[in-house]
């Protein structure tokens, strides 16, 4: 599509947007009584309007029920965790029985190393992204201390060549491929949080899979942004959480996928928990540990109702509009966002983030030259709520579900005039 930097043609795009009512299904906050230019979906996704109903219908039924609501609420407990399994499979691309929701990102990946970092005296390194988010960082480093080993002998952390912001895609194959008799796991931020780059996740599995390794991703800024094929990518497995693109609140309930190939891999060390335990016999408290097949059995702890309430308002959403309509909309306002930062012809800043649609999500990140910290306050000022992350990057990132093309228009207009102040 040929753009125009002009808003008659952002209200153009809006008019004829096949998602342009599914905003109205969100909260929009306001800053001195107007809506704002809300962009940092990113580190915070809106509350859907029937957020409020679901958790309602929930302490009704507690209300109501008390403890018989396991069994007899609307939503039965006991089974919460499954509801939203074909919604986030179609997310992920997956199958239902290779994802749950479950406790937060973090845990999950500890629960996940715990089974599938294995180091041994000969193969124990894992390669990731240098910067990588700093719980990602920690976890790396504890788990390694927690084998006895020094993390600076375990980590490869890949950084971009000089000059550039973002990974190639042979380099990583690459340091796979010079590590192969060393290496135990292979894990990236599928999205990077900083630059905003797309990994090539299938790649990154064949090569880490060819190399004798584990392969595993931190799904934080990807999952409910880009379309993910983790089944078919033949990804070991995965951890998100759903605070960010899937809108369930903040702290929301997190999850993880475990590819089918491991569901009967009982074997499989794992910190077990009751609710991983086979459902026919979690009641009679016996001793001995018998997971479920599937990556519920790597389940610790029961649902967090009222929290999973969110995630389901937010879900329904997703299942009404698909993945395949949302990033189509999706690489439009960021491809129209980037073409108007573009024609600024500004050396005040750089986007960091790769051009090419096939190797970003939503989010722009905008380095900035100088006087940078000044220009994201002038921003905040005139009410866009965007993202500053240190030393000198501002995050935006237009939402298909609840963003527009105007708005994106009135961001850039207000970015250009910040940068003259």
């Amino acid at each position: 599509m040929k753009f125009i930097n002009a808003l008659s043609f952002a209200k153009r795009l809006d008019k004829s947007d096949p998602l342009k009512t599914v905003h109205q299904q969100f909260h929009i906050p306001t800053i001195k009584g107007k809506p704002s230019l809300y962009l940092t979906g990113n580190s915070l996704g809106l509350q859907p309007r029937k957020a409020n109903e679901f958790i309602a219908k929930e302490l009704q039924d507690w209300a109501k029920l008390g403890v018989e609501a396991h069994f007899h609420a609307r939503h039965p407990w006991l089974y919460y965790h499954k509801f939203g399994k074909e919604t986030l499979a179609a997310i992920l691309g997956a199958k239902p029985a290779e994802v749950v929701a479950m406790n937060q990102l973090t845990v999950n990946l500890h629960l996940m190393m715990i089974s599938f970092y294995r180091p041994t005296a000969s193969r124990f390194k894992i390669i990731t992204e240098a910067g990588a988010f700093s719980s990602d960082q920690y976890a790396f480093e504890s788990q390694a201390k927690l084998h006895g080993l020094n993390p600076m002998d375990v980590l490869v952390e890949l950084k971009p060549r000089p000059g550039e912001f973002h990974l190639r895609t042979e380099d990583i194959i690459k340091s796979i491929e010079d590590n192969a008799g060393q290496v135990a796991m292979v894990i990236f931020g599928a999205v990077q949080y900083y630059s905003g780059q797309f990994f090539d996740l299938p790649a990154i599995s064949t090569a880490g899979h060819k190399a004798g390794a584990m392969v595993g991703f931190d799904l934080a800024h990807a999952i409910g942004n880009v379309v993910l094929h983790l089944h078919k990518d033949d990804v070991d497995f995965a951890v998100w959480c759903s605070y960010k693109y899937l809108n369930s609140g903040p702290g929301g309930v997190g999850g993880a996928f475990v590819h089918q190939r491991h569901h009967r891999s009982f074997n499989l060390p794992r910190l077990a928990g009751w609710w991983g335990q086979d459902e026919r016999e979690r009641f009679r408290m016996k001793k001995g540990f018998r997971p479920m097949p599937g990556v519920d059995g790597w389940q610790v702890s029961n649902f967090p109702v009222i929290s999973g309430a969110v995630q389901l308002a937010s879900l329904e959403i997703f299942q009404r509009t698909g993945m395949k309509s949302l990033r189509k909309k999706s690489e439009l306002l960021t491809g129209y966002l980037e073409f108007l930062l573009n024609e600024m012809n500004s050396d005040q800043f750089l986007i960091i983030t790769p051009a090419d649609p096939r190797q970003r999500g939503c989010q722009l990140s905008i380095l900035m030259k100088r006087n940078g910290k000044n220009v994201f306050r002038r921003l905040t000022s005139n009410g866009v709520v965007a993202d500053w992350r240190e030393p000198d990057v501002i995050r935006v990132a237009p939402v298909p579900l609840y963003n527009t093309f105007e708005e994106v228009y009135r961001f850039a207009t207000i970015f250009k005039n910040s940068l003259a102040v």
